[in-house]
Formats: structure tokens, C-alpha cells, sequence
């Protein structure tokens, strides 16, 4: 009996054509992630052991010399030695564990001098912090390298998921204890965005000040100086001429002089000064295009900065009201509510006011959060427009 085959049939028949299969792929056991979490379990120990001996060894005698000369600046040094350690565990971790964490700011030293600097650092949080982290990890480097090696030839199957742990528990401690306190630098930073608004907000009004003496009462202190020599020179050759020359340098002084005055008002009003806050804000409201309503329940003075900065801001929102609001009325209140002073001004206008539309209100902004107060801006488009402001209140000395 013959017995034919179709050829195409062969491979799925399994018979052996003579051609080996090709292997699949290699594959590596862990992944390169695990290898690296591996590799910063083991290193654990050995760093753990000489931040150990070295930071806490020397806090310990630091503090124990705090009696003596050199015990608390050797403690602020042994604290600045604590931030350079947390910052080699910062990047280790960043290298190993893939943990990004930012830089905690350098301690804030008020005042130039050694004390001001000693004490700066001795209240570092950061610097604690590094140590107490340094403390904690002598006991957790021992656990981790001795599961971590113990697994690596005994329980090799499950150690992926044990470095993941163990890991985890490092990027925990990492991000706790090496990482800027999230609410102490938000605090700095609103702090420095602050002073340098108040730095732009003074360096506006000096420009400010400059250019209005020079374009106003010098000008006119000039013109005078001028018409009175050449008053001078004809009092003997024409006297009425001279008199009228007179007559006109008078005139420029009182304009000089009230103009002297005006910019006066605009630094610092003397009214403020002299009244307090109340009378200054109804003098404000005299001057504004539409009838406004003035209530002032502070009871005591606060302190000038805050007086000055609650008058000026008053100020410049009911010129906004003048120039931009058409309205028919407006209204002003400060009220003191336990530690801050609030005040708001509404009018019936159309509305629509907005921060970025060049009405001096993003500047108000930045002046009230210089000195840690808040601007609140209600305005829809047809009308009313509601602007609260809260300052901090310091009394008066």
C-alpha cells in the first residue's frame, strides 16, 4: 500500500526537518527597577551606621558640652552637618528610588552678627528633622539589609514584592523627614514675594514723587526765581512793569505752594495724621463724583502703616468709582473684627471690573498682601461691585 503526504503538512505533524528552533529571548529575572531598590536596601546599613556615629555621636556631645563656650556652636555645626546628610540621602533616594523631593530653604538669619546665626540654626526644623531621620534608620538599615540579603539566596521568588515593600517604607520616611515642610515654605515664599512687592510699591512712589516735584513745583519755583530778577532789573526803570511782575511771581508761589501741598496729601495725608482714619475717609469721600456714605466702628487707632494702608486703598477705589464705575452712589465700612481690620466699598455701577484691566487693583493686591492682608473682588457685568480688603491690626503705640 503507498501512502502520500501533501509536504505542507510536515511542520504540523512535528516531523524533523533537520532545522532547530530558535530560543526565545533572554529575559532578566528582576527588573532593573528591583535592582536598584535591591541596591539601596543593601547600602542602607552601611550608611545608616556612619550617620549614625558621626551625627548622633556628635549630637549627643554637643549637647552634653551645651554648658560650656563651645557646646552650642558646636551643636548649630553638628546640625548644618545633619542638612549635608540629608541631602546625600536625597539624591540617593532620587538615584536609587526614584524619589524627587525639593530643597528645604537655608535657615532664616534676621540679623547680621554670630548670635543672630547661632540661634538661627540651633531652631532649625530642618536640621532636626535630618538628625531625627539619621536616628531612625540605624534600626531600620539593620532590618532592611537582613531581610534583603537573607532573600536574596533563600527567598529569591518573593523578593521583588518584599524590595517594593521595604522600599516603600524608605520613600515614606524620605519624603516625611528630608523634605521642606510644605507650609513653612509656602510661608517663605509668600513672604519674599511680598517684600519685593513692597520694595516695586516704594520704588513706584519715590519715581512718582521725583517726577511730580520736577514737573510741578520746581517748574514753577524756576519761573519765580526767573520773574523775580527780572523784576529786579526794571523796578527802577519801569516800576508799574515790575509790579505786575511782582503780582504774577505771587501767583506762581501760591500755586507752587498748593501744589507742594497736594503732593503733601499724597504721602501721607495730614488729616490721617491728625484725626485718624474716620475724618481722612470722609474727606476722601468730598472729593469723589458721586455721593458717598462713610462707616468707621474701629474704636482705637490701629498702627500708621495700617492706618496709611487702609486710607490709601480706600483711596484708590473710589477714584476707580470716579473714573470707571458710573455710578449713582457709593458706600464705604471699616469695622475691626478681633485681630483684623476689614473694610469694603461698594458701589452701583456697571460692573465688570477686573484685576488685569488696568485699573490699579492688581497693585492694591499686592500692597495688601505685603503686609499678610487679602483682596476679594466681587464685580458681575451689569453691577454692583463689592471690594473687601482685611488687614492684620496692630494698635497704635
Amino acid at each position: 500500500m503507498t501512502v502520500t503526504s501533501d509536504p505542507g503538512t510536515h511542520a504540523d505533524a512535528g516531523v524533523d526537518d533537520g532545522v532547530a528552533p530558535a530560543p526565545p529571548p533572554p529575559r532578566a529575572a528582576l527588573s532593573a527597577a528591583t535592582w536598584r531598590e535591591i541596591a539601596h536596601l543593601l547600602c542602607n546599613l552601611p550608611v545608616a551606621v556612619v550617620a549614625f556615629g558621626l551625627q548622633v555621636g556628635c549630637l549627643v556631645a554637643s549637647l552634653g558640652l551645651s554648658v560650656t563656650v563651645i557646646g552650642l556652636p558646636l551643636l548649630a555645626l553638628v546640625l548644618l552637618g545633619c542638612r549635608q546628610y540629608g541631602r546625600l540621602e536625597r539624591a540617593r533616594a532620587r538615584v536609587l528610588l526614584g524619589v524627587r523631593v525639593g530643597l528645604p530653604s537655608p535657615p532664616l538669619v534676621r540679623e547680621p552678627g554670630f548670635f543672630p546665626w547661632l540661634w538661627a540654626h540651633l531652631k532649625d526644623p530642618v536640621g532636626w528633622r535630618h538628625a531625627l531621620h539619621a536616628f531612625v534608620r540605624l534600626p531600620w538599615g539593620v532590618l532592611t539589609f537582613t531581610l534583603t540579603f537573607v532573600s536574596l539566596f533563600v527567598a529569591w521568588p518573593a523578593l521583588p514584592w518584599l524590595a517594593r515593600w521595604l522600599s516603600n517604607v524608605d520613600r515614606a520616611l524620605v519624603r516625611g523627614l528630608l523634605s521642606p515642610s510644605d507650609e513653612l515654605e509656602r510661608r517663605i515664599a509668600e513672604l519674599e514675594s511680598g517684600r519685593g512687592a513692597v520694595v516695586d510699591t516704594a520704588a513706584a512712589d519715590l519715581r512718582r514723587i521725583e517726577r511730580d516735584l520736577h514737573d510741578g513745583a520746581q517748574a514753577r519755583l524756576v519761573a519765580l526765581a526767573m520773574g523775580l530778577g527780572l523784576a529786579k532789573e526794571k523796578l527802577l526803570e519801569d516800576p508799574d512793569a515790575a509790579a505786575r511782575m511782582v503780582d504774577e511771581a505771587h501767583g506762581e508761589v501760591k500755586l507752587a505752594l498748593q501744589e507742594l501741598r497736594d503732593l503733601a496729601r499724597g504721602i501721607h495725608p495730614a488729616i490721617l495724621t491728625d484725626r485718624g482714619l474716620g475724618p481722612a475717609l470722609s474727606a476722601l469721600a468730598t472729593r469723589c463724583t458721586v455721593p458717598v456714605t462713610v462707616t468707621v466702628d474701629i474704636g482705637a487707632r490701629p498702627a500708621p502703616a495700617i492706618e496709611g494702608i487702609a486710607y490709601f486703598t480706600v483711596s484708590e477705589l473710589l477714584q476707580n468709582v470716579s473714573k470707571h464705575a458710573a455710578a449713582r452712589s457709593a458706600s464705604v465700612e471699616v469695622w475691626r473684627s478681633g485681630d483684623r481690620l476689614l473694610l469694603q466699598v461698594r458701589d452701583d455701577g456697571r460692573g465688570g471690573a477686573r484685576p488685569d484691566a488696568g485699573s490699579g487693583l492688581a497693585g492694591l493686591a499686592d500692597r495688601l498682601g505685603s503686609v499678610d492682608g487679602l483682596f476679594v473682588l466681587d464685580s458681575p457685568a451689569g453691577g454692583p461691585t463689592q471690594v473687601t480688603a482685611e488687614l492684620p491690626w496692630r494698635s497704635a503705640p
